[in-house]
Parts: C-alpha cells; structure tokens; sequence
C-alpha cells in the first residue's frame, strides 16, 4: 500500500441543499457562487491516486473552512462565518436561527469533516503520517471582505501553518513553482491550511500545507469560463502533488 496526499476540496461546489433561512433569489445566488466559487479545483486537483475530500456543497450554504464558533473564526465579522448571513458586498442573504445553524452542521458540515478525519488517521494508522493539501484558487483581484487589499496578487500562493507545515514543504514549493516559472506568495494573500481538530496543534505528524491559485491563470475572469491555459495549469497542479508525494 503506498502513501497517498489526502487532497481536501472544500470550495469546488455550486449546490444548496436546503434554501432555508435565505431571503435572497437563486440569480443573486448565482452570481454571488459566481465570485466565491472554486471554480473547476475538483478537476484542477484531480488524482487518481491520492484520496478526494471534495465539499458536496457551496461555501456559500456552509463553509467547512470556517470555525464554528463564531468567536473563533474571523470572518464572522463580516457576516461570512460557518455559514454565510452576508454577501460579499455586505448584503444580508439569510437568517440564521440558532436551529438552523445546529441542523446545517450536523447533516453537512461534521459529516464533511468526518470524512476529512478519517482520511488523516487512516493513512496515520498505515504510514504513521499523513499529509493533506488543501485545494483552493483565488481571484487576481481581491473581494471587498478579502483580509488582504493589496491589488497585486501573486500567481500561486501557499498557505502555511506554524505547527503543522514543515520547512521542506515550503521550500518545495518555492523551488518547484520558481523553476515552473511562476510567482509564488508564502501565506499571501491568503494563510493557513485545514487540519481536523482531533489533531491540530497536537500531532506534528499530520502535516498540511494549501495551494491556491490565481483565476487568471485558468479562467477568462469574470467569468467562470475556462481559458486557453485551462490544461497547462491543471498539469502544473497535478506535477506539483506529485513533487510533493516524492518527497513524502
């Protein structure tokens, strides 16, 4: 049995299961999924070899990056939490009633984790580690609640996390993506890397390091149609995880 990336795909998704709570249309929706989506990061990421954890669902009906407990999680301020009562542009979409969150966590979001946690200590019970690469892509220009403002935006970027992303890693991706030719930010614009909770800051042996990349280098922005360079950046993604699995 060999050692596979567990590679967590959590913004890939366009479906609401349950309207619920929203007071907005399905064309705001639309276009809202249209800004915040990962787009094509499924199919970006896709290996045959390594685990999937793809969300079955939209950041926008509930985001399995974000903490639960709103005092924890940052974005909450911006009405952006677990789950998400405010656009982009600070339009209320949603009520949230403390049932609704309760419901939505429990048939969506711990289930979704669930799957993450089992992915991490099955490959910790065979191979005493286990890696996870978490997939994203982000706009080349940045969203009105995005923490970082800065208008220019490297190509890639990787997020890092002090106690679980070791120093190879890094330096990996620094070297891979500067003799691939691209600009590479180091937890810019975006930081951090999912980790299931069971093991964060406790277990150095679960390691995890987030590759985002810039829309501009795969879609015609705005729109979520794909460009030219749509399969060149998809084999630079995919000879990424495999720089990494050698050097596992």
């Amino acid at each position: 049995m060999e050692q596979k990336i567990i590679l967590h795909i959590p913004h890939s998704s366009t479906n609401i299961p349950l309207m619920d709570g929203f007071i907005v249309d399905g064309n705001f929706l639309t276009k809202e999924m249209l800004k915040l989506t990962d787009w094509y990061t499924d199919d970006l990421f896709y290996s045959h070899e390594d685990e999937m954890i793809k969300a079955e669902f939209s950041r926008i009906f509930c985001d399995p990056e974000r903490f639960t407990d709103d005092t924890q999680e940052i974005m909450s301020q911006f009405g952006m939490g677990v789950l998400y009562e405010k656009s982009d542009d600070g339009k209320v979409i949603r009520k949230v009633t403390p049932n609704l969150k309760r419901s939505v966590l429990n048939d969506f979001y711990w289930p979704h984790h669930k799957k993450l946690s089992e992915a991490v200590n099955n490959q910790l019970n065979h191979f005493g580690k286990a890696l996870i690469l978490d997939c994203h892509s982000f706009p080349s220009k940045p969203l009105k609640r995005d923490l970082d403002q800065s208008p220019r935006r490297p190509d890639f970027n990787i997020g890092t996390d002090s106690f679980h992303t070791p120093k190879y890693l890094i330096d990996l991706s620094k070297s891979f993506f500067d003799n691939a030719g691209y600009t590479l930010g180091i937890d810019w614009p975006y930081k951090g890397s999912i980790v299931p909770l069971e093991h964060y800051n406790r277990n150095k042996n679960v390691q995890a390091i987030m590759l985002e990349i810039n829309r501009a280098l795969y879609l015609k922005e705005p729109t979520n149609e794909k460009s030219e360079k749509y399969l060149k950046i998809k084999k630079v993604t995919n000879s990424f995880i495999k720089t990494i699995k050698n050097n596992i």
